[in-house]
């Protein structure tokens, strides 16, 4: 090959590399940086007592075309809520958001138009740091990694979550994963991908967390995610794969690490599962949250979930399920909300918030319960 023809080819190449990158959309924009950062974990070692909100599933119907109008009556809530917690013990030092943020995470401007404003008022307005963890509908739906639509999604999260969760690089966070991990207090708070619950590399990780955790401070470990273990809306019956990987292959580690609460969402409603199990320690209790009422299309309960087979694996731990809180059949009567949790040295409380015309909503017939089976 000749040089000029070289160069002609070189040109070419160079012209056509040039045309994907004008042609490649530009990722979500970034949520503004909480005003109030996290601090580090070693400087809140000695901190027992404080809340944080829990929530899930905020897809909207316009998504890409205006904000979330139920998401935002949501939000308007907590940033009242945590205005009145602000000069307390008790302030909200941090929100989780359990997935589906989006209907489809995908396409960039459902992102940056529809959800990003929204969160971008609770982390200037409200100070707040904001964590979420990926959905089903935020990584297309696709649990194979090299998918285009679980690329294209998880590269809006990562632009839009660029200034909330750990950096690159740190011991708090699996590269390539939305998976995350960080310390506030006596609590140690996990976020992991509940579409891909078969993934060895994210599973060990996990595994590598909790194994080298410093349980002498960390007195309640925290995980959220999107798919629930136990449900009794659409989702739960049939059981989902997603459903089925976590209690065999996630529940057995949480468990053996004495995990204290999960917080999930995928069912548009709220329901509470306490599971209870025994081992060389003692009796234990493990609450598990389904909290997704952030402003998504409303469920309803459709029937209890099948967990035979799951009590029978359990058995030599003799597990055993209470569902705590039941939602109801109507999905009127499952209005969207939000959840405080109040941690309180071992003592941890909830309380549930429903917004707009939900206000009084009483899961427990009451607002709130204390996940303790210690007499009062």
């Amino acid at each position: 090959m000749n040089r000029f023809a070289l160069l002609v080819l070189l040109w070419a190449q160079t012209g056509a590399l040039a045309q994907e990158v004008v042609t490649t959309p530009e990722p979500a924009r970034a949520i503004a940086a909480p005003r109030v950062p996290l601090p580090s974990e070693a400087s809140t070692a000695g901190v027992k007592k404080f809340s944080f909100i829990a929530y899930g599933d905020t897809r909207g119907r316009h998504d890409g075309t205006e904000l979330q109008a139920e998401h935002k009556l949501v939000i308007e809530s907590m940033l009242a809520t945590i205005k009145r917690a602000r000069t307390s013990a008790d302030s909200i030092r941090f929100v989780l958001q359990s997935g589906d943020a989006v209907l489809n995470g995908s396409i960039e401007r459902q992102w940056s138009v529809s959800y990003v404003p929204l969160i971008d008022r609770l982390t200037t307005e409200g100070g707040v740091p904001y964590f979420l963890s990926v959905g089903n509908h935020d990584v297309g739906n696709s649990t194979d990694l090299a998918d285009s639509r679980r690329i294209a999604g998880l590269r809006n999260y990562f632009s839009a979550t660029a200034a909330l969760i750990p950096r690159e690089g740190s011991p708090r966070r699996l590269a390539g994963y939305p998976t995350f991990a960080f310390g506030y207090g006596n609590a140690f708070v996990l976020a992991v991908d509940s579409h891909i619950v078969d993934d060895s590399v994210q599973l060990a990780w996990m595994t590598r967390q909790l194994e080298t955790l410093d349980r002498k401070r960390y007195e309640h470990v925290i995980v959220f995610f999107h798919h629930p273990v136990f449900s009794s809306g659409p989702h739960g019956t049939p059981t989902e794969a997603q459903t089925a990987a976590i209690r065999a292959r996630w529940m057995p580690l949480f468990r053996k690490h004495h995990v204290r609460l999960l917080l999930a969402g995928h069912e548009h409603l709220f329901e509470h599962w306490v599971e209870r199990y025994t081992d060389s320690t003692g009796t234990h209790r493990l609450d598990e949250i389904v909290s997704g009422g952030g402003g998504a299309p409303l469920y309803g309960y459709v029937g209890q979930p099948d967990v035979r087979e799951y009590l029978a694996a359990g058995a030599p731990q003799k597990v055993t399920l209470q569902q705590l809180a039941r939602p109801a059949e109507d999905p009127g009567a499952n209005p969207f909300h939000y959840v405080i949790v109040h941690v309180d040295g071992s003592k941890i409380d909830v309380e549930v918030v429903a917004v707009d015309w939900g206000r009084g909503f009483a899961p427990y017939h009451s607002s709130g319960a204390t996940l303790s089976d210690e007499p009062r």
